[in-house]
């Protein structure tokens, strides 16, 4: 925050949204940075004769719900980051990101920095929208009820103004862990990885129950069963699947083959929830979602609510031992890798599309890197979109399979570096 995200950037970006849309509403997750961007980004709405109405402290999924009044929404968050860093999603009234298309509208005229300043008698108003949270609130209430205990780690995030009191008038017996308001993040990091919630296991595993956590703006949702086992968010999109049992499903491509098994129809998408939002869209799928734990739920709306994802862990739980329906889904071992690299990206990728085409396989997917499929395993390579890494994913249906893969996979890369 203050390198790449300015006040100056913040302006513009206000601007440019306000000079698409008469009326948009704000939101902030709890970073120290977030008033600052707020008010920048009033100024620039106001200052193009657009309406901005502030919702304050606001976890993601609440913000794009209730874009469904506006004409367009604005979230200041950094998600799952670090607590220094922030910055801004936009979304639709239908819930749903911005899509390419539209962030290329937005990027080009902040490139141009010609706005359609107002006089002061034609500037825009600020408005103070309340509501949003009890919305969200009562709307996951009426069809969801539990009877479990769980133990909530919100990461001092959003989450914490709405998920422990929804879990808890849902009928469950709850334990709060990192709930109170700091964007300093003073618990753990926002990142609701296995390493940052040693302290929330080890009160599952004290207390009982399950566990649910959060991260920084709350579009995502990881799990700890009965056992005290972490449930990441491929196991999680694995177990959604198998409690819904959707026709079609849209994940991404890297997500795993235990989905083909569980689901006829699969839709690979690019890595991104916008893109599994637009192919549900499209499509007119159900339920969507990837392995590092945003899901989006159709009849929810298109953005990504980890909100509504921890209140059906919570349901799911009071039927039956979330424990036990982990047991019972299809798991298979994968491998996954970061390599970073110095050399040109074009020339690097040259030499993958060479080698790639060398390979004997079933199928060769380019929509997102290099998804090399063989049936009984796949590859896929694909270049980070923030920093100089390739990652590498791998799967097999059997350890002995993967071992193979990944070593034909390793060195592929490196002979391409």
């Amino acid at each position: 925050m203050g390198e790449r995200i300015t006040p100056e950037l913040v302006l513009s970006i206000g601007a440019a949204v306000g000079t698409c849309n008469d009326k948009v509403i704000i939101a902030k997750d709890t970073r120290t940075s977030g008033d600052m961007m707020v008010s920048a980004l009033v100024a620039g709405i106001c200052s193009v004769g657009s309406e901005a109405h502030c919702a304050d402290i606001l976890p993601t999924p609440t913000l794009a719900r209730a874009a469904g009044r506006f004409d367009a929404g604005i979230m200041v968050t950094a998600s799952h980051n670090p607590a220094e860093y922030n910055g801004v999603k936009l979304w639709n009234p239908d819930g749903s990101a911005f899509d390419p298309k539209q962030t290329e509208e937005i990027e080009e005229l902040i490139m141009k920095r010609v706005f359609p300043l107002k006089r002061y008698d034609e500037l825009g108003a600020m408005h103070v929208h309340h509501g949003a949270l009890d919305a969200h609130r009562e709307s996951i209430r009426d069809i969801l009820q539990c009877d479990c205990d769980i133990v909530i780690d919100c990461a001092s995030g959003p989450t914490s103004l709405i998920t422990p009191g929804l879990l808890s008038d849902m009928g469950g017996r709850v334990v709060s862990l990192n709930c109170q308001v700091d964007g300093r993040f003073p618990g753990r990091e926002p990142e609701p990885t296995e390493e940052n919630l040693t302290d929330l296991i080890s009160m599952v595993r004290s207390h009982g129950g399950i566990g649910l956590a959060h991260d920084g703006d709350g579009d995502r949702a990881v799990a700890v069963d009965e056992t005290g086992r972490y449930l990441g968010g491929d196991v999680l999109l694995s177990l959604f699947v198998d409690h819904m049992r959707p026709s079609k499903v849209a994940v991404p491509i890297d997500a795993s083959l235990a989905i083909d098994d569980m689901v006829k129809d699969v839709v690979r998408t690019k890595v991104g929830d916008v893109f599994i939002s637009d192919a549900m869209k499209k499509e007119g799928i159900s339920f969507g979602g990837e392995p590092s734990g945003p899901f989006v739920f159709a009849e929810q709306g298109y953005c990504p609510d980890g909100v509504y994802a921890a209140a059906l862990l919570a349901s799911m739980a009071s039927e039956s031992r979330l424990a036990d329906r982990v047991d019972e889904l299809p798991r298979y071992p994968m491998f996954k890798k970061k390599y970073q690299y110095s050399n040109a990206k074009g020339a690097i990728l040259q030499r993958m599309e060479d080698e790639v085409s060398g390979i004997e396989c079933e199928e060769v997917v380019t929509l997102d890197g290099f998804r090399v499929g063989m049936g009984d395993a796949w590859f896929l390579i694909r270049f980070s979109g923030t920093e100089p890494i390739i990652r590498l994913t791998a799967e097999a249906r059997d350890d002995a399979r993967l071992k193979e893969v990944v070593e034909s996979a390793e060195g592929l890369v490196g002979r391409c570096l």
